[in-house]
């Protein structure tokens, strides 16, 4: 199996490994890749680096937004490491995820879809006439960084964020 299908493999072979092995997790990988049609990002740098690019951008600076607002400003750097591992430690959330979390990356990036699927469309991937939206989009990385920061500042700011003792 190539590399870069190992860790999605194990991805889906954990989702339910009563129903799918390691091998079969590797062949949802492979339809998945060959749906996702790869060769049309590299049949243009234009296609790739609008397409591919800046909407990847656009989830890392929604996910960096989340991350580091929660760090240093909610948290002040200071983290329980023990309750990182335990089941019902302080960032257990809902089920191991933070729904708050959730709802600020969600609400991030639907500002800049609408400029993506124009972008994914358009042949190369630049568009002849931008509108507010496809504006929007060029800044991919800035603009979800931004709102998902703030976004989960607003919901975050009243849970109480305990304070941790000399470990951090």
């Amino acid at each position: 199996m190539a590399a870069n299908v190992v860790s999605p493999a194990n991805d889906f072979s954990h989702l339910s490994p009563k129903r799918i092995s390691f091998v079969t997790g590797g062949i949802i990988t492979a339809i998945i890749g060959i749906l996702m049609m790869p060769w049309k990002l590299y049949a243009g740098a234009g296609a790739y680096i609008f397409t591919w690019l800046i909407g990847y951008s656009s989830l890392m600076g929604a996910l960096g937004g989340i991350l580091i607002c929660d760090y240093w400003l909610l948290r002040k750097q200071r983290l329980d490491v023990d309750d990182l591992f335990r089941m019902n430690g302080r960032y257990s959330y809902w089920g191991g995820v933070n729904p708050r979390a959730v709802v600020a990356l969600v609400l991030a990036i639907l500002p800049v879809v609408p400029g993506f699927v124009r972008a994914a469309v358009t042949p190369g991937g630049r568009v002849a006439h931008p509108d507010f939206f496809d504006q929007l989009y060029s800044y991919a990385w800035f603009v979800t960084f931004g709102l998902s920061f703030l976004i989960y500042w607003l919901l975050m700011r009243r849970e109480v964020v305990a304070p941790v003792n000399a470990k951090s």
